[in-house]
């Protein structure tokens, strides 16, 4: 089973939205949720410990795809490990189905567990947190105007700025509906309210509104 320490070493130094932190972060909510769920926890641990080993920095030219290459990365620590085929390939599943965006669903409970752990973690304080250091990274404002189009496909126009509040109107506002167990629901509530209270405050503010 890979340690924390091990697995500290898989993660820059420095990265103010996918860092060790979110890591830890998300290992302490998969391992509550799984308990709560009843759910293989070394297969949880392991794909929480691993989910964004590979491509995930910031601003990195994999992320679009670091579900896939963390995956394959997985497999290599865990055949080190000598687990079996079978756990191996649960865990890749775990990792593979844990974005948003992510072109692979979560099937397995295990899998549901760490989408839903990793998703509690982009709502609520460090949800807004990570959301804004994200902005900075990529030089993006946080608010900026939103078109028509865009609310009603999620596909800016020609020229359309991305923003914190871009993201808010595509994902950030919706997580709780996307959750999967009842433990990550229940968690989620305040949480999403926290979130949504922000940037509708955000939105007033740059419009002006008093």
């Amino acid at each position: 089973m890979p340690t924390i320490e091990q697995a500290r070493a898989w993660y820059p130094e420095y990265d103010p939205v996918h860092g060790f932190d979110h890591i830890l972060r998300v290992l302490h909510m998969a391992e509550y949720i799984a308990k709560a769920e009843g759910a293989d926890l070394e297969i949880v641990r392991a794909a929480a410990l691993l989910h964004d080993a590979s491509g995930a920095e910031t601003g990195g030219e994999k992320r679009s795809e670091h579900q896939h290459h963390s995956a394959e990365f997985a497999k290599e620590i865990l055949r080190a490990e000598s687990w079996p085929p079978e756990r191996i390939a649960a865990v890749q599943h775990c990792i593979r189905a844990h974005r948003f965006r992510g072109d692979e669903a979560p099937q397995s409970l295990e899998a549901k567990v760490l989408f839903d752990a990793d998703k509690l973690d982009v709502i609520g304080a460090f949800g807004v947190a990570r959301t804004l250091a994200y902005d900075v990274v990529m030089h993006w404002p946080f608010h900026a105007a939103v078109s028509e189009q865009f609310l009603k496909t999620g596909i800016k126009v020609e020229g359309e700025t991305h923003s914190s509040y871009h993201e808010f109107i595509f994902k950030l506002g919706k997580i709780i509906d996307r959750l999967h167990t009842k433990t990550a629901k229940h968690i989620g509530e305040t949480r999403q309210t926290f979130l949504n209270d922000y940037f509708r405050q955000l939105d007033v503010e740059a419009r002006g509104e008093i």
